[in-house]
């Protein structure tokens, strides 16, 4: 018998039964307070939106302390992820705190691909903790979860509509994290404006199909608040860690030349209701939410993507071990399918190279031929041209030779004459007087 079968009849097999005294398993809910306050907790935000919002100021209004940070330019030349962790401790309770922001956001002239760091960067941490859970030997007990719990969308108070750039960035973001959108720096604008500006953004949101997260209302003791806190997205926030004296009491606040507006009075801004929903009210509901939600339909995409399901085509369970041996099969075949092409290619292009070097020996061959034939013939005339020379040079020769004999019988010819003439002469005295 399965194992699948076993456990589906000790599934339906299971009886309700009293007890005849206390047992004590009643503190079980106690032993696990008590165990994850030792462990502590761990809690990750990321907040998005354009330079110069009060990101990091309402990060330190809403913990009430001071998070070491440098400040951004508007000089950046595409969007780059600043992740912080910081230990708090508030009470007996420890909370691993990671804060990232979103530099450089929205400060390009071409704004196209701004929200691809981001998602890249939430789909990172995703996988992480994927790649930590098919580990043979886990520890996800000790192992930093990075995975982003809340995201916060900065709105810049305009008044008028939400930018494309955030309505792209929200809808690419909206299946992967929890989305609480807020109206940063409220006090930029009046009431009214504010409101139809809520009432603006949340009907473009709409319209668009942008899921944002909404605080849950399943469990009774939180239903009314979290119900009611719905319709009051998105939150108008202002920040501000100054504290100016106002009556008796020492209250974080803003001064303006027109009066002063208070962080934590209801009816300036929402700060108060976002701090209470995000970390008094639902803050393990974001950490559930980003495991059971975002995170699961992560892996369920990567896992599919290696092959693995729940059921065959037969409605079946598929076991681990089977779907391992399927598609170690399929990954053999897949190999030596492409070992295969690798060798028949590495034969053909062996088959060409091989024609290339006969056609290039061959005109080798017909070039030498050529080159040899045209050097005869070359050295034929040569040849011809000598033996024409040499011709010549003899003919010159002979007729130097026969012209040197003229010259010579010439001379002696009229030295005789002359050797007669003078003999004469002395012979004949007058004929010298003539």
């Amino acid at each position: 018998m399965a194992a699948t079968d076993i456990a589906r009849q000790v599934g339906e097999g299971c009886r309700t039964v009293p007890l005849a005294g206390h047992v004590g398993f009643d503190s079980l809910p106690d032993q696990l307070v008590n165990k994850s306050v030792s462990q502590g907790f761990c809690f990750n935000i990321l907040c998005v939106g354009e330079t110069g919002l009060g990101k990091s100021t309402l990060m330190d209004t809403l913990f009430n302390t001071k998070f070491e940070g440098e400040p951004a330019t508007h000089t950046q030349p595409g969007v780059q992820l600043r992740s912080n962790t910081y230990d708090l401790q508030e009470s007996n309770v420890g909370l691993k705190l990671t804060i990232v922001s979103t530099v450089g956001f929205g400060d390009q002239i071409n704004k196209e691909d701004s929200y691809k760091p981001i998602v890249e960067f939430i789909d990172a941490q995703f996988e992480a903790y994927l790649q930590e859970e098919l580990k043979i030997r886990r520890v996800l007990h000790a192992y930093h979860d990075s995975r982003i719990h809340a995201c916060l969308y900065f709105i810049a108070p305009t008044g008028h509509s939400l930018k494309s750039l955030d309505l792209v960035t929200m809808k690419k973001l909206d299946s992967k994290v929890n989305i609480i959108p807020i109206i940063a720096k409220s006090d930029a604008i009046s009431k009214s404006e504010l409101t139809k500006f809520k009432i603006k953004i949340t009907s473009e949101l709409v319209s668009n199909g942008v899921q944002i997260y909404q605080f849950p209302t399943d469990d009774e003791s939180v239903a009314e608040i979290n119900g009611t806190m719905n319709a009051h997205l998105p939150f108008a926030v202002i920040g501000s860690t100054e504290e100016l004296k106002i009556g008796n009491k020492m209250m974080k606040a803003r001064q303006y030349p027109w009066g002063t507006v208070q962080v934590e009075n209801e009816a300036h801004c929402d700060f108060v209701k976002l701090r209470e929903m995000l970390i008094r009210v639902n803050m393990e509901d974001l950490r559930e939410q980003t495991h059971s939600r975002h995170y699961e339909l992560y892996r369920r995409c990567k896992l599919e993507e290696m092959g693995f399901q729940d059921t065959d085509p037969d409605s079946k369970p598929f076991s681990l071990q089977e779907t391992y041996e399927a598609k170690r099969n399929e990954f053999l075949g897949e190999l030596q399918k492409k070992e295969e092409e690798m060798r028949q290619m590495f034969v053909q292009r062996v088959k060409e190279k091989e024609a290339e070097l006969k056609e290039a020996e061959k005109e080798l061959h017909e070039k030498f031929d050529r080159l040899k034939k045209l050097h005869q013939d070359e050295k034929k005339k040569l040849e011809d041209k000598k033996k024409s020379l040499d011709d010549e040079v003899n003919a010159f020769k002979q007729r130097k030779t026969a012209a040197e004999l003229l010259q010579s019988q010439g001379s002696q010819a009229g030295g005789s004459q002359t050797l007669k003439r003078d003999k004469e002469k002395k012979n004949n005295p007058w004929l010298c007087t003539e």
